[in-house]
């Protein structure tokens, strides 16, 4: 499957407003599969932009400091921020040597102007647009549809398009979408594809999202043991397994924290010796996991988007998690993208361990069905759920726990 670029589209098509469409039920199978085909059939009016008007980002929370990171690494500036929250920001050291305004202290002027980039995802995304429109801005758009135009230069990717679905897409997207284990995830699901096909923003009444409890839903916690071996692949700086260690409140066998790169490593090894000091229980590696051993380009220095990628600015050479004689009860994969490729150079330690997966699917067209599949197909007597714990198609999680765990 390809994902489609800014050439693919034509620039008329970018400038329509958000739309949102809300579901008071769940769907069954039945259902989900006929929503599926809106979906697969319907013509997407949204594409990568070029940036080529003066660029505000909206929202100075973490993902508007991560966009200003983004956007001093790719080399390009923006006029300001804006937030709500302006006055009490104002001197917060990240926004240092920053204009930062209130949305109604911006002037009119400068609304017609700039292109403005909404940098959150932890609230729906229509009803935000429609606000800072009706305020008077213009041109509004996500911050990561923006993010792809740099793709040449930058590997952060959570805001792929997905294209129209084949055949063989709309057949195994439907067998996924009736193997989940709970409504829910289908709404999830469905909800996912929705913005990645459509940029249409769907929600389902009694599916809200939990932007909360990624890694650690209901369903995993209620099965968790004394005795876990959390594998944290894609650590950064040590949040999941932080919390880890809150939810078992320390009674746990191992953590072993894989984290390839060099800063982010550093950092990880400082709070996992805070957190838990001296404590033999936990392994740090600093290896790039893979399908197979192979030398590999890694571009390091990009916080948590740090990733295998061909715009690398170091080599390494990556390794099976199958090679590294780890037994994990517990497997968490966030690695930008390559969970796939990694899950099957896990095959047999899955199929030995029979661990419980939570693994990231949004950052790449894997999540639309082949990652999910391949589990399906994999690992025989598990339930599967997919959860989706944050707004423009990001933080989507594929969840995998053995039935013998719940039975």
């Amino acid at each position: 499957m390809q994902i489609v670029t800014s050439a693919d589209l034509h620039p008329e098509q970018r400038r329509a407003p958000h739309r949102a469409r809300a579901f008071a039920e769940l769907p069954d199978a039945w259902r989900a599969v006929n929503l599926l085909a809106e979906l697969a059939d319907a013509s997407c009016a949204f594409a990568p932009v070029s940036m080529d008007r003066p660029l505000a980002l909206y929202g100075a929370g973490d993902l508007g400091r991560l966009a200003r990171e983004f956007l001093t690494e790719v080399g390009h500036d923006f006029t300001m921020a804006v937030d709500r929250n302006a006055d009490a920001l104002a001197g917060s050291p990240h926004w240092s040597g920053i204009e930062l305004q209130r949305p109604d202290m911006v002037p009119s002027a400068v609304k017609h102007e700039v292109r403005l980039a909404v940098s959150i995802v932890k609230v729906p995304y229509v009803p935000v647009e429609r606000a800072l429109r009706a305020s008077g801005f213009d041109d509004v758009l996500p911050f990561y549809d923006l993010a792809e135009s740099f793709r040449a230069v930058h590997p952060l990717s959570n805001g792929w398009f997905a294209p129209a679905l084949s055949a063989r897409d709309r057949d195994n997207t439907a067998m996924v979408l009736s193997r989940w284990h709970d409504d829910t995830s289908r709404a999830h699901h469905l909800q996912f594809l929705a913005w990645r096909r459509l940029r249409e923003e769907w929600s389902f009444v009694p599916a809200p999202v939990t932007t909360e409890d990624r890694f650690f839903i209901p369903e995993l916690l209620t099965v968790l043991r004394d005795d876990e071996i959390l594998l944290d692949a894609g650590a950064h700086h040590g949040n999941v397994s932080d919390a880890f260690v809150r939810q078992t409140q320390g009674a746990f066998r191992q953590i072993v924290a894989i984290e390839p790169d060099p800063a982010n490593c550093t950092v990880l090894q400082e709070r996992l010796l805070t957190l838990l000091p001296d404590d033999p229980r936990v392994t740090v590696y600093d290896c790039v996991l893979a399908a197979e051993e192979r030398e590999a380009s890694f571009h390091a220095g990009l916080g948590y988007a740090s990733q295998l990628s061909p715009t690398g600015n170091m080599l390494v050479t990556t390794r099976p998690l199958d090679a590294l004689g780890i037994s994990p009860s517990f497997v968490k994969l966030h690695l930008e993208g390559a969970e796939l490729p990694v899950l099957q150079g896990a095959r047999q330690s899955l199929l030995a361990s029979r661990p419980l997966i939570a693994a990231t699917v949004y950052h790449n067209a894997d999540g639309i069905w082949a990652t999910p599949l391949w589990l399906m197909q994999m690992l025989p007597d598990y339930r599967f759920l997919f959860r989706v714990h944050s707004w423009c198609g990001t933080g989507a999680v594929v969840y995998a726990i053995p039935a013998e765990r719940v039975e």
